[in-house]
């Protein structure tokens, strides 16, 4: 994907068309384009692209290409095209302060009976979720997995990639290069979205919805995110979070914390992915940035790691410290029945609780 936006700070602006912006248009280091997540957004971002990405006008005055030699004009109406399109999926998935859920997929993920149907059948199943589904956008990382979710769901947006690039359709294995790649462009492309000035909750595809989690985030919280492991105190910066569940709040402190975040991967070895980089920086990161982080109780948005006791107070449960397609969809696919199980019991013998999840056996053993 390229990098769409200056990281320098002053460049950085809350409102999408804000002209303040324009003399940013100068400033963009085209030159640290990241071609392992080029397929973000198709071919790589030309200079001429960039004075007019400053302007984030998605009402994209094309006459004013007319100047330019053929094959400018392409590369750049492409580029165009796919961020106004990105813009007009969010602004029809957001709620009515510009936050969309968003989710993404491959092919394997989509295949009938994987992760996806799972997904959206938790939403159905859970107490007051279902609505929320018009607020879910699912990128599809292919092709195939675009057609299956046109199929099932409304708000479905494909992340083009360039010729040759990886392959993100089948299965990636957990710190595989394929997945570092994945993973770190899934970062940038969330700096995007804040940029377009939406605000997001991101959840992984293996993460079940049965109430509504947003109801635990503050509403002076720049970042909330999940935790493998929660310490029990939500300021603590020692708690170990978890980037499959994270909701971002748009502003420029925020957009500047992401640039510092990859920034930071530089002081790591090759092969560390995102989510240990926010662990050993995120204290540095938030007092540089002037963001509050907030870490969610696993009570509440939990997982196979750290498993709630609780079926009367969780939100969501991650199938975290689980490695494997198969062993997720087979413990997740438990995880369902439980809780139509506990739905289907009377209030009274709910109220007296004693209702648990079945212990994870794929996954943990």
């Amino acid at each position: 994907m390229p990098q769409l936006f200056s990281d320098d700070p002053s460049c950085l602006s809350s409102s999408p068309r804000s002209s303040e912006n324009m003399a940013c248009k100068v400033r963009g280091d085209t030159s640290r384009v990241l071609p392992v997540i080029s397929f973000f957004l198709g071919a790589a971002l030309t200079v001429a692209f960039v004075f007019l990405i400053a302007t984030l006008d998605v009402n994209w005055r094309l006459s004013a290409l007319a100047s330019w030699n053929n094959g400018a004009q392409r590369a750049v109406t492409d580029e165009m095209r796919a961020l106004s399109e990105l813009t007009e999926v969010l602004r029809n998935a957001s709620m009515d302060d510009k936050t969309v859920i968003m989710t993404s997929i491959n092919r394997a993920y989509a295949a009938p009976g994987s992760l996806l149907e799972l997904f959206l059948e938790s939403f159905r199943l859970g107490e007051g979720t279902e609505p929320l589904l018009k607020h879910v956008l699912i990128v599809a990382m292919d092709p195939g997995a675009l057609d299956r979710c046109r199929q099932v769901h409304p708000h479905c947006y494909l992340l083009r990639r360039p010729e040759g690039a990886v392959d993100y359709s089948d299965e990636k294995h957990f710190m595989t290069k394929d997945y570092l790649d994945m993973m770190w462009g899934r970062n940038l492309f969330q700096q995007t979205i804040l940029q377009l000035g939406f605000n997001f909750l991101f959840t992984d595809i293996d993460i079940m919805w049965f109430r509504n989690p947003l109801r635990h985030i503050a509403i002076t919280s720049d970042i909330a995110i999940a935790n493998n492991y929660y310490n029990g105190d939500p300021e603590s910066l020692r708690n170990r979070p978890n980037g499959g569940f994270l909701y971002v709040r748009a502003a420029n402190r925020t957009v500047n914390f992401y640039r510092r975040w990859r920034e930071a991967r530089r002081q790591f070895p090759a092969g560390t992915n995102e989510q240990l980089v926010l662990e050993r920086t995120q204290a540095e990161l938030s007092r540089r940035a002037g963001v509050r982080m907030q870490f969610l109780d696993t009570a509440h948005c939990g997982g196979f790691c750290q498993l709630s006791r609780d079926m009367g107070r969780v939100c969501t449960l991650h199938a975290n410290c689980c490695t494997g397609l198969a062993n997720k969809v087979h413990d997740l696919a438990g995880v369902l029945r439980d809780w139509r199980n506990y739905t289907a019991a009377p209030a009274a013998a709910r109220r007296r609780g004693g209702f648990g999840w079945t212990r994870p056996g794929k996954c943990i053993r």
